[in-house]
């Protein structure tokens, strides 16, 4: 729940600091005095409303979020910061947040209804909603619908996987020709790795082949003064196997150059020259050698998947055929419990509509394709007309119905629940009966709403004025007397009688039981 809610800087609003109690909370006030803003801040600071303050902060007390999974520390106080410069930023316990991010972690906990709201009365929300009956109503419905879940799941895989098969199978000629073509074309080349870089060499040699023909022909002139170097050596007494070790080496290289020289004569260079241009190509197409011989592996691998896919299809095919075959078993199950959970349902929000004087409303059932719902949908008819076609007073009591009647079946706690006078255009009888269904309601949500209408205020656990003076607005928290004189207002108008002040205090004793 909200346990204290702080404002600056935003609209009409100079400064606001509220604490906040649990049940239901009702903000009065004349028209244009600032109630909608009240409610848009807190709105924003979950992240389903633009945010128009410079500052706003609410302090939340809820242990059953998991802030941990988003990031977070967990704490037993949630405090919840906005502040807007050039733009806005949002926090939780001064970590920084995102507004998708905020909104994701608050979207079971907070439920903002506002005149046009229609998403309670889509079809995936009312089966929601049935399912919640089915869940308190039958034991085995949890694990049945887990079961479904996950067999769904791998039936969705095996869909894909053989729909991927079926579209390659349309162009698996093409793909299997295209596949041949690039094994063989690398084949051709038959390349092998370190090759390009031999060749590379081979072709350097060939290029100084005739240069180091002419420059051992001028070395080879050094050893007709070989004699004259020994002569010497002896006169100046000087150990000559130095020299003797320098020639030695010397002639060995000659010897192993001539021979190389000789290996280079049977090489055609034309044939080097071309390798070398196939390698190239390869090299420039796939980056390397070893990437074209990679990317060989990867084709021959795809023409054995195609050449398999036929029997990994019909093998697709039969574990499609027995999946859904079991999940069509399952949702069998599940629309037995789910059409028994409905008819239960539906005789609960008609209780609520009888009191608020509307006829009765039937959850229309439909079978529909199967997907992970199942093969169910409901939809609503109040005395045969759709949602979509009845007013919106009927429309506000319908959706406050199955609220109520949905909120017997949830185990949650301290649900935050905001409304956008929900108890406009109707009469006085009728917002009686709304009244009393909030109050009911408040057991399990901590409810913030704008009235209009006395008898709404009268039952708050908390009421608020909102009023606006010389161009400001302001908020007070009203108890006894000034309670009293505010729905004597709603009552009368702004010149208070006496019966109205009578009336109000005779609203505010009883306490919609």
């Amino acid at each position: 729940m909200i346990e204290r809610f702080y404002l600056k800087n935003c609209l009409s609003f100079d400064e606001v600091d509220i604490e906040f109690k649990r049940g239901l909370i009702v903000f009065t006030g004349p028209s244009g005095a600032g109630k909608s803003i009240l409610l848009n801040s807190i709105l924003a600071l979950f992240g389903l409303k633009q945010p128009n303050a410079k500052l706003s902060e609410i302090t939340l007390v809820d242990n059953s979020l998991d802030l941990e999974s988003f990031g977070f520390e967990k704490e037993d106080f949630i405090v919840i910061k906005e502040v807007k410069k050039e733009k806005s930023r949002f926090f939780i316990n001064s970590q920084t947040v995102s507004k998708k991010v905020l909104k994701t972690i608050f979207k079971d906990k907070v439920s903002y209804l506002s005149q046009k709201d229609e998403d309670i009365f889509k079809s995936k929300n009312i089966l929601k909603i049935v399912d919640d009956v089915c869940s308190v109503k039958f034991n085995s419905f949890s694990n049945l619908k887990k079961s479904f879940l996950k067999k769904f799941q791998e039936y969705r895989e095996v869909f894909d996987k053989l729909n991927q098969i079926l579209q390659e199978e349309r162009r698996v000629n093409e793909l299997k020709e295209f596949a041949k073509f690039e094994i063989e074309k690398i084949n051709q080349i038959s390349p092998k790795i370190g090759e390009y870089e031999e060749l590379l060499d081979i072709k350097k040699d060939l290029s100084k082949r005739e240069k180091i023909l002419e420059a051992i022909k001028r070395v080879e002139n050094i050893f007709d003064f070989e004699q004259s170097v020994y002569e010497f050596l002896e006169y100046v007494n000087k150990d000559s196997s130095f020299f003797d070790e320098a020639m030695n080496e010397l002639k060995n290289i000659i010897e192993e150059e001539r021979y190389k020289l000789l290996e280079l004569e049977n090489i055609d260079i034309e044939s080097v020259l071309n390798r070398l241009e196939e390698l190239s190509n390869l090299k420039r197409k796939y980056g390397s050698i070893k990437e074209a011989l990679k990317y060989k592996e990867v084709k021959i691998k795809e023409l054995e998947h195609y050449e398999n896919l036929e029997f990994e299809k019909r093998d697709l095919e039969k574990k499609k055929d027995k999946l859904f075959s079991e999940l069509k078993e399952l949702s069998k199950k599940m629309t037995q419990y789910r059409i028994e959970a409905a008819k239960e349902l539906e005789n609960k929000i008609n209780l609520y509509l009888k009191d608020l004087k509307l006829p009765s409303l039937n959850l229309v059932y439909e079978k529909k394709e199967l997907d992970n719902l199942g093969e169910d949908r409901f939809d609503i008819r109040l005395n045969g007309a759709r949602f979509e076609d009845i007013s919106s007073g009927e429309f506000n009591r319908v959706r406050l119905s199955l609220l109520a009647a949905w909120s017997g079946y949830k185990d949650e706690k301290d649900q935050i629940l905001i409304l956008d006078e929900i108890d406009a255009n109707v009469s006085g009888e009728e917002s009686i009966a709304i009244a009393k269904i909030l109050k009911k309601l408040s057991k399990n949500y901590q409810i913030f709403a704008i009235s209009h209408q006395p008898q709404l205020s009268s039952l708050a656990n908390q009421h608020f004025l909102v009023v606006k003076e010389d161009g400001k607005s302001k908020v007070f928290e009203l108890e006894d007397k000034k309670r009293v004189e505010e729905i004597a207002r709603i009552i009368s108008g702004e010149k208070i009688t006496k019966e109205a002040k009578e009336f109000a205090k005779k609203m505010l004793e009883y306490k919609g039981e």
